[in-house]
Parts: C-alpha cells; structure tokens; sequence
C-alpha cells in the first residue's frame, strides 16, 4: 500500500511540475509575442518612431519605466494578485516592445532574425540541460551575478568612451553570462515547481509569471548581445 502512495505521489509532483514548467514557458512565449508585435508596430509608424527617438527625455523615459516595473514586480510579487503580476508583466513586455525597436533602425531585418533564431537555440539547449541535469548548478549563481553586475558597468563606461573593442568583450562576455544564467535559472525554477501545490493557485501563479519574466530577460540579453557581435548594420 505503501508503495502505491508512493507511486501515486511521485506522479502527483510530476503533474504538477509539468503544468508549473509550461505556465512559465507559455507566460514567457506570450511575453515575447507581446514585445515582438507592438516592436513591429512602432517601426512601422514613422511619427512614433520620431516621437520616441527622437527625444531623448521620452526614450529614457520609457527606459526608467521599464526598470521601475522590473524591479516593483519582483519586490512586491508576494504581496500582489496573480492577475496583476501577470498585468504587469504584460505591460513591461509592451515598453520593451517600443524600446527595443529601435534595433530595426541600426540592424538589417535578416541580422536580427538570424540573432533571434540562433539565440532561441542556445536559449532551449540551455533551459533542457538546467531541466534534466542531475548536477547542482546552484555554485554558479555567484559567479553569474559577479559576470552580470560587471556587464552593467562597463556598459555604463563604454557608454561615455563609445570604444568597439570594449563593446566586443561585453557582448562575448555577456553571452556566457546570459547562456549562463538561463540554466541557472530553469534548474532553480524546476526546483521551485517540485514544490509547487499541486492545486494551483494565487501563490504558482505569481511564481509563474516571475519565473516567465526571468527566462524572458534571460532570453532578450542573449539575444541583444548576439545581436551587438554578428548583426550587420544598416549603416
């Protein structure tokens, strides 16, 4: 008898993990969607695109915007519904629908689609191998975060001394880290749908959508920085 317990909940835990695993996959692919379709919007409308490149106040504007979500989710998700996380994780894939068209005016279409597919498969190897690897890849977190927080500030500097081959390091760099963290980040969010109440709920459903806005900004970094090294530019 024990043993069919046994049986029954090992099954249980698997159901549960594969729903947790897909929410977060399908909120991350309806993200992704959501950014690609108001990017292609706003390219395609000329006064827009003046509006917001060429006004700086309004482009940084937008990009405070963009981190104010950012951080306001993952901070205050344990104290909001799931409805509004899932609101604002909508709404943060639409800002970063309207900066990120910006690409379509310094890359070629065919750059940026070959930067998407190639980053979509490194993106899938990665999350499979943080899926079915049995090592714990928790040792990483320190070395990404340090790889991360190094990225952030010499792109904070180059921005001032506009050097190519300082360019060049962040992008190899940064995709290792993004490469990195996408595993990292699929084995935690595994483990975290192991645990996942089997019923659902408020509280998988927040974790949902965070795990969602984890992988996509895991996803989106990979993908701008294949798209620094190998895009070819318009110019």
């Amino acid at each position: 008898m024990a043993h069919y317990r046994s049986v029954d909940y090992q099954a249980s835990r698997s159901l549960a993990l594969n729903a947790f695993m897909r929410g977060v996959y399908g909120w991350m692919f309806i993200g992704l969607l959501v950014t690609a379709v108001v990017s292609l919007y706003v390219v395609s409308n000329t006064a827009m695109m003046q509006f917001i490149f060429q006004n700086q106040m309004v482009f940084f504007g937008l990009m405070i915007g963009e981190l104010a979500l950012v951080a306001g989710l993952s901070m205050a998700i344990n104290r909001i519904s799931g409805t509004t996380a899932t609101l604002l994780f909508m709404l943060y894939s639409a800002l970063n629908g309207v900066t990120l068209s910006f690409i379509f005016l310094v890359y070629t279409q065919s750059s940026i689609v070959n930067a998407f597919l190639v980053a979509a498969g490194m993106f899938g190897a990665m999350s499979i191998y943080g899926i079915v690897t049995k090592k714990d890849l928790t040792s990483w977190g320190s070395f990404l975060f340090m790889g991360l927080i190094g990225i952030i500030i010499a792109s904070v500097v180059n921005i001032f001394l506009h050097s190519s081959a300082m360019s060049f390091v962040i992008s190899c760099i940064g995709v290792l880290v993004f490469t990195g963290l996408t595993a990292y980040d699929t084995q935690r969010l595994r483990i975290m749908g192991e645990t996942a109440p089997a019923e659902g709920g408020t509280v998988v459903r927040r974790a949902t959508i965070l795990g969602a806005l984890t992988l996509y900004l895991d996803f989106i970094n990979l993908f701008l920085m294949l798209l620094r090294l190998f895009g070819g530019s318009r110019d």
